[in-house]
């Protein structure tokens, strides 16, 4: 996997009373694809459902740089920035730019994993989870941790 970009459509629910889109859409986004990205991986939810595992967001938080509109053409890309070699731990990286490739923002959110049944965090122990999360590309400044 060398590439995890895809464009997004900004819907009118998207937008907040300036005519851009709301601060809370660009996250949203970004689970999205996080999502997307493990599904199409085969680190489904159904997986983790049956293993009683799921991901868990220790920090988010996203630099806006350039007002996205309506119509605007958008890009998410999503990047490994940081990870624990068992990906136990890790932090993402998504950046939204526009059809000039200028960047409109960076999303980064650390996080873990958690046991689903005993409501604690766990390491990940299907051999997919490291596999998967070992393939995302890298961000130019990625630091094993």
């Amino acid at each position: 996997m060398s590439d995890f970009t895809k464009e997004i459509s900004i819907r009118w629910s998207d937008l907040d009373p300036n005519f851009h889109m709301r601060h809370s859409a660009y996250y949203d986004f970004g689970a999205q694809h996080r999502i997307e990205i493990l599904e199409r991986e085969g680190l489904t939810m159904k997986v983790m459902h049956q293993q009683h595992f799921g991901p868990i967001i220790f920090k988010e938080e996203c630099v806006f740089r350039k007002e996205i509109h309506l119509g605007d053409k958008i890009f998410i890309s999503t990047k490994m920035g940081k990870m624990k070699a068992d990906a136990s731990r890790w932090t993402i990286v998504h950046e939204l730019r526009n059809d000039k490739d200028e960047l409109c923002a960076k999303i980064s959110l650390d996080g873990a994993w958690i046991d689903t049944k005993l409501r604690k965090l766990a390491s990940p122990t299907p051999e997919i989870v490291r596999d998967v999360m070992n393939a995302f590309p890298k961000t130019d400044d990625f630091i094993a941790l």
